[in-house]
């Protein structure tokens, strides 16, 4: 099953020829022949149009499309995953790439477990140069709850999911729940974790394999490095939607603990952007993630809630500088 079942690699891209040439030789250079590689190209320029052309246009894998206007990542990713054509698609963003037997190793696994409908392993984390750091690597998967003993078929799918333990890409799963669930294009930065809670919490069977599959890029120009101080922060996004989210209550634990990671973030925020009230209210409901007041990004915060309670012309600053309502 495994050799004729046809993988489509999703490859979303925006201005980066320089780096996306590294993701697409790494998915042409895949062990497992039987792939397409869908790219969807949302720049501002030509030099990636340009780039296809000279270097991909006779390889019959590469299915490219120039976006007219720019669709945004989700509506880009959405129309990448409704064009494949494959039995499972795997998405790769276009500064990140696959170990050369990547698509190969996470595609075993259906044989091994035929129910299977998600996958998913450890990524490599490099600089803007390729470099990567074993320790370090080995440090960010850990933190995502990626360790030897979280290996195999996950109990409740959709923990993985909201603990962010799935990956933004490097991961593979059938066709059809992909589509069914698809990227949303009203969470803004936030989509790929919006996306990969809803896959998991859809799946009845999701495997974690403890193994680097993919080469995950730390750049100076990543969409969450932007937006992280601002109204529009991943984190207050992905906060709103886990607080908001109908679960059973088997799964009230997995939400408490991906709150535990979001909620100081939603306090800093809240807090520099001049709206200490509910930056308290956050606080105080999720004292657990301050651990009661023991973790000392609780009084830093609380000195950067009672600045905000400081008129702002008192502090130098403009009525207009406040970024929140």
């Amino acid at each position: 099953m495994t050799t004729s079942c046809k993988v489509s690699i999703c490859v979303p891209t925006y201005n980066r020829p320089e780096l996306l040439v590294e993701c697409l030789d790494s998915c042409l250079a895949q062990t497992h022949a039987n792939i397409e590689i869908l790219i969807g190209d949302d720049s501002s320029d030509t030099r990636t149009q340009q780039l296809i052309a000279a270097r991909y246009a006779h390889d019959a894998r590469i299915r490219y499309v120039k976006n007219g206007p720019s669709l945004g990542q989700a509506r880009n990713v959405a129309s990448l995953f409704a064009r494949a054509t494959g039995d499972k698609i795997a998405l790769i963003h276009d500064d990140d790439y696959f170990t050369s037997d990547g698509i190969e190793t996470l595609l075993a696994l259906w044989h091994r477990h035929p129910q299977l409908e998600v996958a998913f392993a450890d990524q490599y984390e490099v600089d803007a140069h390729g470099n990567f750091d074993a320790t370090t690597s080995a440090a960010v998967n850990a933190a995502f709850h990626r360790n030897t003993a979280a290996q195999g078929l996950q109990r409740q799918p959709g923990r993985t999911g909201l603990v962010q333990m799935f990956p933004n890409n490097g991961w593979m799963a059938n066709a059809d729940l992909v589509k069914r669930i698809s990227y949303r294009d009203d969470v803004g930065t936030c989509c790929d974790y919006v996306f990969g809670a809803e896959l998991c919490l859809a799946a009845s069977q999701v495997y974690y394999l403890h193994r680097y599959v993919s080469y995950y890029r730390k750049t100076d120009v990543s969409v969450s490095g932007r937006t992280r101080g601002s109204a529009c922060s991943a984190s207050l996004t992905a906060f709103e939607f886990v607080s908001r989210l109908t679960l059973d209550a088997s799964l009230e634990p997995a939400r408490r603990l991906a709150l535990r990671r979001l909620a100081p973030n939603v306090v800093s925020l809240y807090a520099k952007n001049d709206a200490p009230l509910a930056a308290l209210r956050v606080a105080f409901v999720h004292l657990y993630a301050y651990a009661y007041g023991l973790d000392a990004r609780l009084y830093y915060h609380l000195s950067l809630i009672a600045r905000a309670c400081i008129p702002m012309k008192w502090r130098g600053l403009p009525p207009s500088a406040t970024r929140f309502p």
